[in-house]
């Protein structure tokens, strides 16, 4: 048998099998340059993609699959529904009893378990059916982690169409998904591409951005973006976007939340492979909600210390920032809140090892006002410029910000 050409029965066998294993869109590419490849050249030379050089480092295998994966032949795309979990579970706290500035996070990392670890062992599990039906191929599992275009893979699959925020939308799904790629040297039957756009007229997504991060629909500035300066920015968040993150402590969902598909989305059938719909009990269509954004104490974060950080987010989406990343989000999430009960642990941070925290919470004082004499105190002894910096603005009388609530 050639070893490039599956049985015809094997996509059946992998497509019952995703359902069962817990994807719910499902379809095949073939493994060419995405169309979408000129707008990702264009966004990395407009400045967009921001202090992610892994882009333009690794441009080459966005344009060609084959360096994901030698002699790949086809793409099978799948989406992967964002679970829905008890708070607990997400290692957050919700400080019962107590009334005190709640963070954010976004509804994607509100798993106890970070979604590369949840998906990568389906994946293995279809590549095994692969296997077993033809020895000789080879597969890759991709989740968000290789040179993959997996969105303009998706249109391609049939799943959906890329809204105005750069999200891929599904009409039955939204956009409360994953995308996972399963890479083949196997040649699949592709599916018909997804050639239209549903969001029409609408605007809810661009108009409804805090920071502006949207220069023309369907392209996002990352140096403006909520998601990238929770996230992936690893230096102080720039003055004049830090009201903006209201109180996002990890990542953002604006413009997934203001989304109509995604509103329309829950009171849709479950589906399965591309326009397959799949009888579905009510139960399980509750249970394949997003859950709500979740929220965690600011004050109770600003006290994790090394060690702390380390045992509650570890295996968790929030470990990506690091402890220096997320506390320089709760201290401007607080600065931006102006609750007095804050101010405490504020101070506390101003003698933090990290000079990122220190900065962000005297920033934060700075907004809560009247904290003169211990910013001061901090300013006589501070060895790092750019914190000195942040306190001597923090002292002024317009330290306030006009645009805070």
């Amino acid at each position: 048998m050639n070893p490039g050409l599956a049985p015809p029965q094997l996509l059946d066998r992998l497509r019952d099998q995703a359902r069962g294993l817990g994807f719910d869109l499902f379809g095949v590419a073939p493994a060419v340059t995405p169309h979408g490849f000129h707008r990702l050249v264009e966004w990395i030379e407009s400045g967009y993609a921001a202090e992610m050089h892994y882009f333009r480092d690794r441009l080459p295998a966005y344009a060609d699959p084959n360096l994901v994966l030698a002699g790949v032949r086809s793409l099978i795309v799948l989406s992967y529904p964002y679970a829905a979990v008890p708070a607990s579970s997400a290692g957050t706290s919700e400080a019962p009893g107590r009334s005190r500035p709640l963070g954010k996070i976004a509804r994607y990392a509100c798993d106890a378990t970070d979604y590369h670890d949840r998906i990568h062992p389906l994946l293995e599990q279809l590549k095994q059916t692969i296997r077993g039906s033809c020895p000789d191929a080879q597969s890759r599992g991709v989740v968000d982690t290789a040179p993959l275009l997996e969105r303009e893979f998706a249109q391609a699959a049939g799943l959906g169409w890329a809204g105005k925020n750069s999200l891929l939308l599904n009409k039955h799904r939204g956009s409360y998904f994953f995308l996972a790629c399963l890479l083949t040297t196997l040649d699949l039957p592709p599916s018909t591409p997804h050639a239209t756009a549903h969001c029409g007229t609408c605007t809810r997504c661009l108009d409804a951005c805090p920071t502006d991060a949207f220069p023309a629909p369907g392209v996002v500035d990352s140096r403006r973006c909520i998601s990238y300066l929770t996230i992936e920015h690893r230096g102080p968040i720039p003055l004049n976007l830090r009201p903006g993150l209201g109180d996002w402590l990890f990542g953002c969902d604006v413009c997934q939340e203001v989304c109509p598909w995604n509103r329309h989305a829950s009171r849709q059938p479950h589906f399965s492979g591309v326009g397959k719909a799949v009888d579905t009990p009510a139960s399980d269509l509750v249970a394949a909600r997003p859950s709500p954004p979740h929220a965690t104490d600011l004050i109770e974060i600003l006290t994790l210390d090394e060690a702390g950080f380390r045992a509650r987010f570890r295996d968790t989406p929030l470990w990506r920032p690091r402890r220096r990343g997320i506390l320089r989000n709760a201290a401007i999430c607080l600065g931006n809140a102006r609750d007095p009960a804050a101010a405490p642990c504020l101070i506390h941070c101003l003698g933090d090892s990290e000079p990122l925290i220190r900065g962000a919470a005297a920033w934060a004082l700075g907004q809560l006002g009247g904290q003169h004499i211990a910013l001061r105190a901090r300013q006589a002894i501070e060895p790092d410029p750019q914190v000195r910096e942040e306190i001597a603005a923090a002292l002024q009388p317009s330290a306030i910000s006009d645009t805070a609530p």
